[in-house]
């Protein structure tokens, strides 16, 4: 299976003009939440909500959280987002892919609709 990546962009909600198009961000299954890199939190004024603890493959790290608009395939969602000072790329995690109403589908490597529950 290859990589799935998307086009994405990050809006500040409280600065809707502060707004940064990533062309090739990578939907990662393996992660739970969202995650910029730094520099495009700063380029885009995101305020600091928190951190949360987070386990990544170089070990546990203690990371900066955020509030942001995601655009994904003409789908919207204000949602949680950490802040890495590691990472050169955006990670798309499965709560961002859940909210939206995304699955991925491995064999064309790519994003597909899906059913939204609330059971």
């Amino acid at each position: 299976m290859g990589h799935v990546r998307v086009p994405l962009r990050i809006t500040n909600p409280d600065d809707p003009e502060r707004t940064f198009l990533i062309p090739d961000a990578l939907v990662d299954t393996g992660a739970t939440s969202t995650c910029v890199p730094a520099a495009i939190a700063e380029s885009l004024g995101l305020r600091l909500r928190g951190s949360a603890s987070v386990r990544t493959a170089e070990g546990v790290l203690e990371l900066a959280a955020s509030w942001a608009e995601l655009e994904l395939q003409g789908k919207r969602l204000v949602t949680h987002i950490l802040i890495s000072d590691t990472l050169d790329t955006v990670l798309i995690g499965v709560t961002t892919l859940e909210g939206m109403g995304f699955a991925v589908d491995p064999r064309g490597e790519r994003l597909v609709p899906t059913e939204l529950l609330l059971l």
